[in-house]
């Protein structure tokens, strides 16, 4: 069973506001079931790392799931910065299964274990700006953070966010010495598109190895990262 990761699908089938005008996302949503089928088999595992659907709510989101559920593979899905639609963890796994999205799952304050292979995360949090309530939810996704990692008890722990932790030069050292803690040594993220895409680290920093897997930013073509 192969694991992947991709994240900012930003679908928006039950919604208004397509990606297509965007430079570079011209036919996008074909391009991604293509590379995703491709890909992918049903026993493998894909973590999605935020932003996933433009749905303002938890309802408008059938469409989008809908299309996810189609898909081959075990759907891991982490906060964004757009997922407007989040709610409870409880209210989520619910709605999911009144609706059959049977291969969606929630990661959010707890841990997936593949294959000895603990996927953790959070959504995390900018760490320019150091305004009192922004360093207050800086800590909580830290909290967050620690809660997920925590649930995944022994073995090896891979860690994904959607916020970049780190940027050339700097990083949010409250999810970094978190991540150092529990030993993580690979870290994937979103968030980056279009020009800021340059600015992704991708490799080593304190002994972690991390990667973009925003969706322009590989290609629309979900990254194989163990299996």
């Amino acid at each position: 069973m192969a694991i992947f990761a991709i994240g900012d699908l930003h679908l928006s089938l039950g919604s208004s506001k397509p990606m297509d005008i965007f430079p570079g996302w011209e036919g996008y949503l074909p391009k991604l079931e293509a590379n995703w089928r491709k890909l992918i088999a049903p026993g493998d595992t894909v973590v999605l790392v935020g932003d996933t659907s433009w749905a303002m709510n938890l309802k408008d989101t059938r469409e989008d799931f809908a299309f996810l559920q189609s898909l081959p593979g075990e759907k891991w899905i982490l906060k964004g910065n757009h997922d407007y639609w989040w709610t409870t963890r409880a209210k989520m796994e619910r709605f999911l299964a009144d609706n059959g999205f049977t291969s969606l799952h929630i990661l959010h304050n707890n841990a997936c274990t593949v294959d000895g292979i603990s996927l953790c995360g959070t959504r995390g949090w900018p760490f320019d700006d150091t305004a009192a309530q922004d360093a207050k939810v800086m800590a909580r996704e830290a909290g967050r953070l620690r809660m997920s990692l925590s649930a995944a008890g022994e073995g090896e722990k891979w860690a994904f966010l959607h916020y970049p932790p780190v940027y050339p030069g700097a990083c949010a050292r409250e999810l970094v010495d978190v991540l150092r803690e529990f030993g993580v040594t690979r870290c994937w993220y979103g968030h980056l598109h279009g020009k800021a895409i340059r600015f992704a680290v991708q490799g080593e920093q304190e002994g972690i190895q991390y990667r973009l897997v925003s969706a322009d930013g590989i290609g629309f073509c979900p990254m194989k990262i163990g299996g």
